[in-house]
């Protein structure tokens, strides 16, 4: 028997005592859902698919923003032999919002991607997507070229949505980019450093900048079930965009207030100078109604403009969690990427 010499052997005992570094995942995909139990099965497939053609390991984190139906036992039970698959389980319906969060705090991958569960996004979209972010790209934002499925209401109001936010928000957003998108790690890290309670993560997405790409794309219809966002839905997370990136309608309502004191004077002028130099009767009634109700409205409107913001700062003073984690479970690779090669 042939003699191990002792530098060999040291070698060899110390880099059994050094502990094994973690695999960082190439990439990490967030799927927050609620009541997807229909689709989630189809949806893990493609993921996996577009993920594959990518040969490095990656991750899957799957949120489960408190549904109510057998979605969290399906996706509990979802592996795939070559990357691993988290899933997280919120304690109630927080909203997408804080579910994203949720995915960010937790992903582990040096890219992280958004993506609905519902399918209107391709993830055959990914590769070209981590392409884009392997040329320098820190933040790619995939723009729809067409929404298929929606209707034209749906459709007209988006659009006016974007518009209108581009022109009052003090921060760029990109128009007709959802939450589809991928950001560098360095990205996700400043934005999990945030503070704010009520979050808009379109804006907050936008927000801390790098270098961007936008790649165009047609966006399915959903693949099964029901949208959850209905108009009031809607309606309030545009209220929550305007009020949590621009101080706009504030200036606006003050500007209402200065303008509508300059009509009251002038109008006092011309009444008095009607009655004194030409002996005109004032207007009576119908005028006196009619001055009363633009007169109020407008005050209606700035204090319900005054509200909203100080309602946003109500929140954020309490200082509660975005959300509360009930299971965090983690499944790993049945096979090893040295056994893949």
């Amino acid at each position: 028997m042939k003699a191990i010499q002792y530098k060999h052997y040291a070698n060899v005992k110390q880099a059994a005592k050094e502990p094994k570094v973690k695999a960082q995942p190439f990439v990490s995909v967030i799927i927050p859902f609620l009541n997807e139990a229909d689709v989630l099965a189809v949806c893990h497939q493609r993921v996996c698919d577009a993920l594959s053609s990518l040969q490095q390991p990656c991750e899957i984190v799957y949120v489960d923003d408190g549904s109510t139906d057998a979605s969290w036992a399906l996706v509990s039970q979802l592996k795939h032999p070559l990357h691993q698959v988290r899933s997280l389980r919120l304690s109630r319906n927080f909203g997408k919002e804080a579910a994203m969060s949720a995915g960010m705090k937790i992903a582990e991958g040096r890219a992280i991607i958004l993506l609905d569960a519902d399918l209107q996004d391709p993830p055959e979209y990914i590769p070209e997507m981590v392409k884009a972010w392997q040329d320098g790209a820190q933040v790619v934002e995939m723009q729809r070229r067409e929404r298929h499925g929606e209707s034209w209401v749906k459709r007209t109001t988006a659009h006016c949505f974007y518009r209108f936010m581009s022109k009052i928000s003090d921060h760029p957003i990109t128009e007709n980019v959802g939450d589809f998108r991928l950001m560098d790690r360095k990205v996700v890290q400043v934005i999990n450093t945030l503070p704010e309670r009520t979050r808009f993560m379109k804006g907050l997405l936008a927000w801390p900048g790098f270098t961007r790409k936008i790649l165009t794309f047609d966006r399915d219809p959903r693949l099964a079930g029901n949208t959850k966002w209905n108009y009031p839905k809607l309606i309030h997370l545009a209220l929550e965009g305007i009020t949590s990136f621009s101080t706009k309608p504030l200036r606006w309502a003050t500007m209402a207030g200065l303008t509508t004191s300059a009509i009251a004077f002038i109008m006092a002028l011309v009444i008095l100078s009607k009655t004194l130099v030409w002996g005109d009767p004032v207007a009576g009634y119908p005028s006196t109604i009619l001055v009363v109700l633009f007169l109020g409205g407008i005050q209606l409107l700035s204090i319900g403009v005054l509200g909203e913001y100080v309602g946003r700062l109500f929140i954020e003073s309490k200082q509660r969690p975005l959300f509360v984690l009930m299971e965090n479970t983690l499944t790993k690779p049945t096979l090893h990427s040295v056994d893949a090669e």
